[in-house]
């Protein structure tokens, strides 16, 4: 991984329930940090805090798409170890929704005994409220896996924490649940099928073979009628936080973010 850069790709996203497509754009945003592992924030001084820094691959991802005239906003950000044999799990996992109706915020810590969740939301059914999730490995964090494992994931029955997007939006408990995870490929490209056991939710991830193990494209079937679509449209390698001035907004168009 290019330290000094981030690895920033545009999806074409598309949402489909009973005959209406939703259309909108998502972004997926990796790259390397130095992150503390007793705050679990990132690190402002990582050579000074030599035994507190644990190296991460952030990935901030974002979805923004239009449901008839008013417009939805996610952001799901996952810290996951770079080193998975030392630590296997990710640190931390954030999540905020913004629509005209309000906003809702997820975020879970990773502890000794568990995750620790707090959650804030308008609805009155989920409230302001905390709660401890048994370590099982994250929906949310199986395209960093992917990409720090050789393209790789678990295969087979596993326990898998439900995605906080899909618990957010269905409006259901963020649980541990049991999912299967199977794999194929054909031309250059590994499709990942995630099927949950005990409930409709098949989400297919497809992978290129070869490093950098980007990911091409994704799908999600909520068995509710609602099937979400994404497929890769520009990736570009760039140090974004530095490009604020006026003249780097032809960024955007090389991304296809004004489409």
């Amino acid at each position: 991984w290019d330290q000094g850069k981030a690895e920033i790709t545009t999806y074409d996203l598309k949402q489909a329930r009973y005959g209406e497509i939703h259309e909108g754009t998502a972004n997926t945003i990796f790259v390397t940090e130095p992150f503390s592992k007793s705050k679990q924030v990132k690190l402002d001084n990582a050579n000074g805090n030599a035994e507190d820094n644990v190296p991460v691959l952030k990935l901030n991802f974002t979805r923004k798409f239009f449901t008839g005239v008013y417009p939805y906003s996610t952001m799901l950000s996952v810290f996951t170890p770079q080193d998975l044999k030392q630590n296997p799990n990710s640190l931390k996992v954030v999540f905020g929704a913004q629509e005209w109706c309000g906003q809702t915020y997820t975020q879970l810590n990773l502890s000794s005994s568990g995750y620790d969740m707090e959650q804030y939301s308008y609805f009155e059914s989920e409230g302001d409220t905390e709660n401890n999730i048994p370590i099982a490995m994250l929906e949310d964090e199986l395209m960093t896996h992917i990409r720090l494992n050789n393209g790789q994931l678990p295969l087979g029955d596993i326990d898998l924490i439900t995605s906080v997007l899909y618990s957010r939006f269905t409006h259901k408990k963020l649980q541990v649940a049991k999912a299967n995870i199977s794999k194929t490929e054909f031309d250059n490209v590994l499709n990942y099928n995630i099927k949950y056991l005990d409930f409709n939710r098949v989400i297919n991830i497809e992978v290129e073979t070869e490093f950098p193990h980007k990911i091409l494209a994704w799908t999600e079937d909520d068995g509710n009628g609602l099937v979400t679509e994404a497929r890769l449209l520009k990736s570009m390698n760039e140090p974004y936080w530095s490009q604020k001035s006026v003249e780097d907004e032809s960024k955007r168009k090389e991304l296809m973010l004004d489409k």
